[in-house]
């Protein structure tokens, strides 16, 4: 299986071949469009594959940068209706979880995953160690500091999963257990093949982006009001 994730500063690929994970990593601020495809050709070729050879293909599906995640999809398909093959979308707030307790965790264990959404935003959804897999309690959402500390409120997440510094930048002291976790292609390369031996994969035309922003950009207005700290 080939996973692809452009939703980030690097692009990130992974294959799963004969028991192992062979992971690459393009440079940050590298334009993932024009890269990407190299790479993945690269990367085959070294392990004396074809797209054909692969039983599915995988990408970050979001939520995160409009452009990248539409990037990582529209190769994926590609890929997968050349071959004639499955994709499985992975999102990158449930693979959180998984990376941040690659050992398991307790049955019963709450957790906020959050990522950066930009506009002085985040995106959040909540988790729970249900059996040894995490099962969804509140779907991903986007929205400000306030809506997010009502979500703590309402949840109350053991742990924020994530990255430690934006965390705590953005929530402050009323962050519960911040947990370091990121998510790349060798972590989405991994769900999506537990996923796919349990008949998650779906055909490539059906394959899409999680979106859960409306707008992709603030005002004029609202960049100026949030340069000089006032509120939403």
């Amino acid at each position: 299986m080939l996973a692809v994730d452009t939703a980030g500063e690097r692009c990130t690929l992974a294959l799963a071949h004969l028991g192992r994970i062979v992971a690459r990593s393009g440079l940050p601020g590298q334009t993932h469009l024009e890269h990407v495809l190299p790479m993945i050709e690269t990367l085959l070729r070294d392990a004396g594959l074809q797209p054909c050879d692969c039983a599915a293909f995988a990408f970050g599906s979001g939520p995160g940068s409009f452009t990248g995640l539409r990037v990582a999809c529209t190769l994926v398909q590609g890929l997968a209706l050349g071959a004639g093959r499955p994709v499985v979308a992975v999102g990158h707030l449930e693979a959180l979880p998984h990376a941040a307790y690659a050992a398991g965790a307790a049955d019963g264990t709450r957790v906020l995953a959050l990522l950066d959404a930009r506009m002085d935003e985040a995106y959040w959804a909540v988790y729970e160690s249900v059996g040894g897999a995490w099962t969804p309690l509140a779907a991903p959402v986007v929205g400000g500091r306030g809506a997010l500390r009502e979500a703590i409120d309402q949840w109350q997440p053991q742990s924020c999963v994530g990255n430690l510094d934006w965390i705590r930048g953005y929530i402050g002291d009323g962050a519960p257990a911040p947990r370091g976790a990121t998510v790349d292609a060798e972590g989405i390369v991994r769900l999506a093949g537990q996923r796919l031996a349990q008949g998650g994969g779906v055909a490539a035309a059906r394959a899409l982006p999680l979106y859960v922003r409306d707008r992709v950009a603030q005002t004029v207005a609202q960049r100026r009001a949030t340069r000089a700290g006032a509120p939403d």
